[in-house]
This record gives structure tokens, C-alpha cells and sequence, in this order.
């Protein structure tokens, strides 16, 4: 069966590529692929203990048996569209981000917005490269505003986030969140961003005066 493999972030570097189609055996696991991908590229051994799995974005296990067709992904640890969220390559605009949840029962909205710094690590930084699965982030982000509404009843939240090439002072993530009262939308968007820094798959390079290199900001 043939089945395509896809690397993001460092391992897309370590690997020297972005996708493959690989030929398996039937009743082959998830194991499998990266077992044959680290024979073919030992670069990218350093990564094993740290990467998630997906199978046509969803998130499963390296036992996870795969069928004909299937699209796997080696996730590493992410930097911390459809509904109320998005990902783009294009700035993003803060009002239009607001309106996907304001209105007249929101008497509460909290405002997140991420922007790319000047220092970080004690380095001093150039730029940053956001690279992303989109469209599995997208229905990351989308998971995470529905939980944030199951939590908090009668929430809405909204997330925007670029990818690509970002400079000093650029912003790279809007995070809002509107409830009726302010104390709801408060935790739901603190809720929305510091999941989003663990789980949703966009990754980070800091492009440094002295170097570059990927980003790991797990907690």
C-alpha cells in the first residue's frame, strides 16, 4: 500500500524533505513509517522521543494501524479557517478578528495579541518563520474555541494566527474572547492561548543575529 509522509519544522530540515510517498507492507503501523524514515534519514534520529503522530489529521499512536491512501505527519513540539478561527500567510487585521464573536449579549471582550520581539533567549532577533500543518491547525484551533464554549458557557472565541515570514513588530497570533461577563472571557482566553501554544501544530524559528533555530516553548 502507498502512503504519503509528511515533516514539518526541524524534521522537515533534518530530513531534507516535506513530503513522501513511501511503499508499506498491509497491517503496517504508524511505527513502521518512521522506522523506515529514520533507515533513509538518521539526521532526524534526535527527534524520536519528541514527536507527535497524525493520521489524517488526527492525533493517534505509533500503533495506529494505517490503510491504503492514508496521510501520516511527524509533528515536533509546536511553538506555542474553518469557524471562528484562522491561519494565514497576510497580516492579520484585530477588528475583523474581534467581530467573529462580539455582539449585543457580550458585555465582556478580552483581546490576546502575540507580536514578534526584538530579544528572546538573550539573542537578539532578525525575524521569525512560522511554519504550520494548516490544515490540521485550523481544526486544532476550532477544537479549542468549542472547549473554551463548553467550559464557559455562552463564550465565543476567536483565534487568528499567522505563518510564513514575520518581522520585528509584526503580530502572529489574536486570540478574543467574549462572554457576558468579563470574568468568563478572561480565563477563556487565557485558556485558548496557552492550549494553543501546546497542542496546535505551528512551529517557530527564531532567525537570530548569531544563528537560527526552531523553537520548543512546551511548559
Amino acid at each position: 500500500m502507498q502512503v504519503i509522509a509528511k515533516l514539518f519544522g526541524a524534521v522537515r530540515e533534518a530530513a531534507g524533505a516535506k513530503e513522501l510517498s513511501l511503499t508499506l507492507s498491509d497491517g503496517a503501523v504508524a511505527r513502521d513509517v518512521w522506522a523506515l524514515l529514520l533507515d533513509e534519514h538518521p539526521a532526524i534520529a534526535p527527534f524520536a522521543d519528541r514527536l507527535a503522530v497524525s493520521v489524517n489529521l488526527e492525533i493517534r499512536s505509533l500503533d495506529a494501524e494505517l490503510h491504503d491512501g492514508d496521510e501520516i505527519a511527524f509533528l515536533p513540539p509546536v511553538s506555542g479557517g474553518a469557524g471562528t478561527c484562522s491561519l494565514s500567510e497576510g497580516p492579520i487585521d484585530v477588528g475583523k478578528v474581534v467581530a467573529r464573536v462580539s455582539g449585543p449579549g457580550m458585555g465582556g471582550i478580552v483581546t490576546f495579541i502575540g507580536a514578534v520581539r526584538n530579544r528572546a533567549r538573550g539573542r537578539d532577533i532578525r525575524h521569525l518563520e512560522y511554519e504550520s500543518y494548516p490544515e490540521m491547525a485550523e481544526r486544532e484551533m476550532d477544537r479549542i474555541a468549542r472547549e473554551a464554549a463548553e467550559r464557559w458557557p455562552g463564550t465565543r472565541v476567536a483565534i487568528a494566527h499567522r505563518a510564513g515570514h514575520l518581522e520585528i513588530g509584526d503580530i502572529a497570533v489574536v486570540v478574543v474572547a467574549a462572554a457576558p461577563h468579563r470574568g468568563e472571557a478572561f480565563e477563556a482566553c487565557r485558556y485558548a492561548i496557552d492550549t494553543l501554544k501546546e497542542c496546535v501544530p505551528i512551529w517557530k524559528k527564531e532567525v537570530a543575529t548569531d544563528g537560527e533555530y526552531w523553537v520548543d516553548d512546551r511548559p
